[in-house]
């Protein structure tokens, strides 16, 4: 398993290598997803680096149609909207993320509580790539 530090930079590397990273609180046992260098319930500086199932359920969500200009930039608008919702990973933590293989077209059928795994999504060409965290059902 790979060593990452809880730079920034390596929430997104753990992603390229198909990993779910955040932090514990060693004082308190807070868990936070990304990574922390500073708990934010007890404000200790103690934590490590922890990796997620990367399983969890949808919490909450919305469909977005009026996109941010760099989504608008990958292809999303008005006739191309696209989910995002927060996810209460299995070990506790929640985080927001696009959420994928959902009917969006009826959302008023997608069912908070929906089982949902880890997947990433990658916009852009070779130097221009990024890699973003996503869900899907399982």
């Amino acid at each position: 398993m790979e060593n990452y530090s809880m730079n920034s930079n390596d929430f997104f590397k753990a992603l390229e290598d198909g990993a779910l990273i955040g932090s514990r609180c060693l004082d308190c046992g807070t868990m936070a997803v990304p990574q922390r260098q500073i708990c934010s319930k007890c404000l200790s500086s103690k934590s490590k680096i922890v990796h997620y199932s990367g399983n969890g359920s949808l919490s909450a969500f919305t469909v977005i149609s009026v996109p941010s200009m760099w989504m608008s930039e990958v292809g999303y608008n008005g006739k191309n909207p696209y989910c995002v919702g927060v996810v209460a990973l299995d070990e506790g933590p929640k985080i927001s993320a696009q959420i994928l293989d959902m009917d969006i077209s009826m959302p008023e059928n997608i069912q908070i509580g929906t089982k949902l795994t880890m997947t990433t999504v990658s916009h852009g060409e070779d130097g221009n790539r990024k890699i973003h965290l996503a869900f899907k059902p399982v």
